[in-house]
């Protein structure tokens, strides 16, 4: 079973559990698996998540978009070590754009705050969430 080590409140109202890994529950963190097959796993099995630095504004602005419209995704808050990692699923590692925070949809990767916010501007947001299943209409 797993235990919590530590906790602390976030400012957006909720919660930041540590816990301690162990492998013999079910649900136990896989301690074997990489940053990067985490970060894959997540991907494909969440409609919608966003990938974060902790107290990410631009995060934050995000999951109030989102929100209004009817999603609310799955926020995962990496540390600078991991950030590196989320790095090999972006669409052109060439760019200078900035790795995090992202947003992947269906398990594509739609981008930052900007991309995000042109996508739902230009119509095509709500048809991609509904598409995925992160929304009824």
């Amino acid at each position: 079973m797993q235990g919590v080590r530590r906790f602390r409140t976030l400012t957006e109202g909720g919660v930041r559990l540590e816990l301690t890994p162990t492998t013999t529950s079910p649900l136990a963190i896989d301690v074997t698996e990489s940053t990067e097959m985490r970060i894959q796993r997540l991907i494909s099995e969440n409609p919608v998540i966003i990938f974060s630095r902790p107290s990410c504004c631009m995060c934050h602005v995000m999951k109030r978009l989102l929100s209004t419209i009817g999603v609310h995704p799955t926020v995962i808050e990496l540390d600078d070590e991991e950030i590196g990692a989320l790095a090999a699923h972006s669409a052109d590692s060439t760019s200078a754009a900035p790795v995090a925070p992202a947003v992947f949809i269906g398990g594509t990767r739609v981008g930052g705050l900007e991309s995000l916010v042109a996508l739902h501007l230009s119509g095509h947001l709500v048809p991609r969430l509904v598409e995925v299943g992160a929304l009824w209409v």
